[in-house]
């Protein structure tokens, strides 16, 4: 298996792990609320994360003042994102919601390439790349629209 393609699985392997969170954390928000559905979530994953730096005796956690400030507000976040994607989901159905989602990312995800924001490697936004994400909009547009 080429790394590429083990990429690929990788990702293949998240994405459907993003799905499946959020199909529970909706289940979740409506019987227990939006902020009691993300601190299950958090607490959990904080629970299996704290232990496996237990298991690696800290890994490499004690490197953490090289990083950048802006980094270190990935984790406030993650919660904005789990936030969303739990009170969004089941008021707009998985496929609206992730249509939205990953539309948002895309675009965002152009500028910070384009324009190296946040310490990117600037990757220039071509014709290619503005028509795609011209389709990936009209597409957006056809998901939603009522």
């Amino acid at each position: 298996m080429t790394a590429f393609l083990a990429l690929v699985l990788i990702a293949v392997v998240g994405g459907i792990a993003i799905v499946l969170q959020a199909q529970f954390m909706g289940v979740m928000d409506q019987q227990l609320g939006t902020i009691e559905s993300v601190f299950i979530t958090y607490g959990s994953g904080g629970l299996l994360v704290g232990l496996t730096m237990l298991a690696l005796r800290g890994g490499n956690l004690a490197a953490w003042q090289t990083v950048p400030p802006h980094a270190l507000f990935s984790g406030v976040l993650g919660l904005v994102i789990v936030s969303t994607i739990g009170y969004v989901t089941p008021r707009l159905g998985l496929v609206t919601a992730f249509t939205i989602l990953i539309a948002t990312q895309f675009v965002l995800s152009g500028l910070i390439d384009h324009f190296g924001w946040f310490g990117a490697e600037i990757r220039p936004f071509d014709t290619t790349k503005f028509l795609g994400i011209g389709i990936l909009l009209l597409g957006v547009w056809l998901v939603i629209r009522n």
